[in-house]
């Protein structure tokens, strides 16, 4: 069956699609000279380890989640956000950062589809707490434990990080606009 001359086949429309976005966040902090700070990784306090300098917990992992959320919907990063001038959030936890974040994904019209992170440290030993640090940041985010990937490696004894002066992060995360 042919269409009629100057007859128009009619348009199909398709649902929207979303449009998806990565970031790209990284942190590094050296250890405390004090052993009084705990140490904070993902939001779950590793035992008998010194914990990091910093402004808020100092959680270099969730820092670097939230920098790449951030960057994935065009956003500053977390210093900007969180300025460590602003003596009003010292010693704030990383996971209120983490949910902050989250808001202001959903805000830009984001959903948070997958976190893909890598703790590097030399010590102390991170595996035991990686299902806890997933579970944190899955609560804090709004997000299923199937949606986090975090590994721990070290960095064969080379440089700051392999004299154990201190830990990195760094972080993938994919955020959904629109759909």
């Amino acid at each position: 069956m042919s269409a009629r001359p100057g007859s128009r086949k009619p348009r199909r429309t398709a649902a929207a699609q979303p449009e998806f976005r990565s970031g790209i966040g990284y942190d590094i902090h050296r250890f405390a000279r004090s052993r009084k700070r705990p140490l904070v990784l993902g939001g779950v306090h590793i035992p008998d380890a010194r914990g990091l300098e910093g402004h808020s917990d100092a959680d270099v992992l969730s820092h670097a989640i939230a920098d790449a959320l951030l960057g994935a919907v065009g956003e500053r990063d977390i210093g900007h956000h969180f300025p460590n001038t602003d003596a009003s959030i010292r010693g704030i936890s990383s996971l209120a950062i983490l949910a902050r974040v989250r808001e202001i994904v959903e805000a830009r019209g984001g959903r948070i589809v997958n976190i893909d992170a890598s703790l590097v440290a030399e010590a102390p030993r991170i595996g035991p707490f990686l299902e806890p640090m997933r579970a944190a940041i899955g609560e804090a985010l709004g997000i299923s434990l199937d949606r986090i990937g975090i590994k721990a490696t070290t960095n064969e004894r080379l440089g700051a990080l392999g004299r154990r002066e201190g830990i990195a992060a760094v972080a993938v995360g994919c955020v959904a606009i629109g759909g």
